[in-house]
């Protein structure tokens, strides 16, 4: 043996993974990171239903390994990789366009131990033998609880951590369908809870109220509003979800094509979108959330965009470029058969079949448990608007235990919070879609309250 592998052998029977089943996914060094991170982390897979491999990132505690929670991180899409968290949100490492890292000073595992899942499979770089990537809400449920089982055989010192679920878009539907899995199955994790950031919780709640927070950001004359309001509203009662009446069809369609035809960031409506014009494929996915009762034609990617896979308005070709790259897929523990990595899958995306349209009942039975749960929107959002989410709460119908309030981070207001009984739902002040991206430090900051079940004041 030469002498790093020597005292890379020795390193890793000190930490007593000489023996461990993970000890092969050790990751010991990352191109474009100049200096060693002072926590371990790993790259492999993990079995998740027959025939099917996920990959999957985990990044010990900067704290205290040993004792912190455990946190699963989930992205959405459905189809999108759960990389863009660690990379991009809420992980230790961000990328510069020149393919070198720099750590994030607000990253997620400062305070706890978190497990990112590329989920279903078909994403990023998990695959499935039979290469069938028809999959559904269900389906997605089983496999990523298969999954964690799977960890839980590599990682047996973890399985009695303070154990959470968190996610993110369609991880609104990912997140609850999961946290159910767990709480009927025979998964030995310390199951304390859930977080879901601007989740897809309810597609009628999320249609009705984006145009209320069209109209009153400004996207919308008063004559559309004025047509909403006479053709899809009845008694004060707005439908411009599922509304068949021809004249309120036509100002949906009106309102909808302002929202994804003149260059707006849906993600975030005050930032600038990256690229302009171009849709691209994970702005396809997330377009195809909204209106779905119309069958409205979302734009498609041009033939020749820029980077596969990439959103509209997102700039991520530097998180492409360099998980594509083959010594990071080495360093990663990637199989040199798999395709390239894509920030969003159109095979899974195009072929996913959804079930559940509205989470209510999940967390009517989740809340039964002895479980806390948060909701939180970055409130500048139009793909999952805070507006849906603070009413999908509200309608759970909890007690509620403090009122709408702001809370703050650095002196200055952060957002606003209500507490209900066992749930809570939080705004992030001038956040959009991906609030650990665009406020790292509020998102750090209520990420620590939830888990140790602190005020977010």
């Amino acid at each position: 043996m030469e002498l790093p592998t020597i005292l890379l052998t020795l390193f890793c029977l000190c930490l007593g993974l000489g023996s461990g089943q993970y000890a092969p996914d050790l990751i010991t060094s990352l191109p474009g990171l100049s200096t060693q991170p002072n926590f371990r982390q790993w790259s492999g897979y993990l079995q998740a239903g027959q025939g099917k491999y996920f990959h999957y990132w985990f990044v010990e505690s900067q704290g205290n390994p040993a004792s912190d929670p455990l946190v699963l991180w989930l992205n959405g899409g459905p189809g999108c990789s759960s990389l863009e968290g660690l990379l991009a949100e809420n992980g230790p490492y961000r990328i510069n366009a020149d393919g070198s890292l720099y750590r994030n000073p607000h990253s997620w595992n400062l305070v706890a131990n978190v497990l990112y899942l590329e989920s279903p499979a078909g994403v990023g770089y998990s695959y499935s033998l039979s290469q069938n990537y028809q999959i559904n809400d269900q389906q997605v449920a089983a496999d990523n609880y298969q999954a964690l089982l799977s960890f839980i055989e590599k990682f047996p010192t973890f399985a009695n951590h303070d154990f959470y679920v968190f996610g993110e878009s369609y991880g609104g539907v990912y997140v609850p369908s999961l946290s159910a899995q767990i709480v009927k199955g025979s998964l030995s994790f310390n199951f304390k809870g859930f977080g879901v950031g601007n989740g897809m919780s309810n597609y009628q709640l999320n249609d009705d109220t984006l145009l209320e927070f069209g109209y009153y950001h400004g996207l919308f004359g008063d004559d559309l509003w004025e047509s909403l309001k006479t053709y899809c509203c009845s008694e004060g009662t707005c439908n411009f979800f599922s509304n068949t009446e021809n004249n309120c069809f036509n100002a949906v369609l009106k309102a909808y094509n302002m929202i994804q035809d003149i260059g707006l960031n849906i993600y975030n409506l005050y930032s600038p979108c990256w690229g302009s014009h171009g849709y691209q494929g994970r702005y396809t996915s997330d377009m195809s959330n909204l209106f779905r009762r119309y069958q409205f034609n979302v734009a498609t990617p041009p033939p020749d965009g820029p980077v596969p896979g990439v959103p509209e308005c997102i700039n991520a070709t530097a998180m492409y470029m360099w998980l594509n790259r083959n010594d990071v897929r080495q360093a990663l523990h990637i199989p040199d058969t798999l395709p390239v990595w894509e920030l969003c899958s159109s095979q899974v995306t195009s072929q996913y079949q959804r079930q559940y349209m509205d989470m209510t009942p999940f967390y009517q039975e989740l809340l039964q448990y002895d479980l806390r749960a948060l909701v939180y929107n970055g409130d500048t959002d139009m793909a999952c608007n805070f507006l849906g989410g603070e009413r999908f709460v509200e309608a759970l119908k909890q007690p509620v235990v403090s009122p709408y309030q702001p809370w703050y981070w650095n002196n200055q207001v952060a957002g606003f919070f209500k507490e209900y009984k066992k749930i809570s739902f939080l705004t992030v002040k001038g956040s959009g879609h991906m609030v650990p991206q665009y406020r790292p430090a509020q998102a750090l900051k209520m990420f620590e309250s939830f888990l140790k079940n602190t005020s977010f004041l």
